[in-house]
């Protein structure tokens, strides 16, 4: 259980200003692909349309999270900065941000940069999975558009 402290600690004032202000939230009408991820554990979802241009960049975008503060702030980064970015940015923001949250990794690189407010919940295991999805749809939905032998 944790304390109040604790609390106050993981769930900041950063935290709650991006959860309470999350972009892009309108649901495209003809997306390319949508991608609807879960955590098993809190049951948080994030479901995220996407549309790419030519080149494989992410040219529209739309997402409906259901998920705690956390996962909130997470989709909030990745709505803010998603836009224009390809499959190889997105797998390496999901790959950065795993490694901070399990491996003391540094924050994910810009555009993504804005998820090092998420460093305190590397402790909480339990929340990990939640500040995950945002990353993990879309870097799915992209898979699946592109088709991909490198999506993992």
């Amino acid at each position: 259980m944790m304390s109040d402290t604790d609390l106050i600690k993981l769930y900041s004032g950063q935290i709650l200003a991006l959860a309470a202000d999350i972009p892009l939230t309108t649901r495209l009408a003809e997306p390319d692909v949508t991608v609807k991820r879960r955590s098993p554990l809190c049951g948080s979802t994030v479901t995220v349309d996407i549309e790419l241009d030519d080149t494989g960049r992410i040219a529209a975008f739309g997402q409906d999270v259901k998920a705690c503060a956390l996962g909130q702030a997470a989709a909030s980064v990745v709505g803010s900065a998603i836009i224009g970015c390809t499959l190889s940015e997105v797998e390496t923001a999901r790959d950065q941000l795993k490694a901070m949250l399990k491996s003391d990794g540094p924050a994910p690189d810009a555009p993504f940069d804005g998820l090092k407010v998420l460093l305190p919940a590397k402790d909480y295991k339990n929340r990990h999975a939640s500040i995950m999805l945002a990353l993990d749809a879309t870097l799915e939905a992209m898979c699946q558009v592109q088709a991909s032998a490198s999506c993992q």
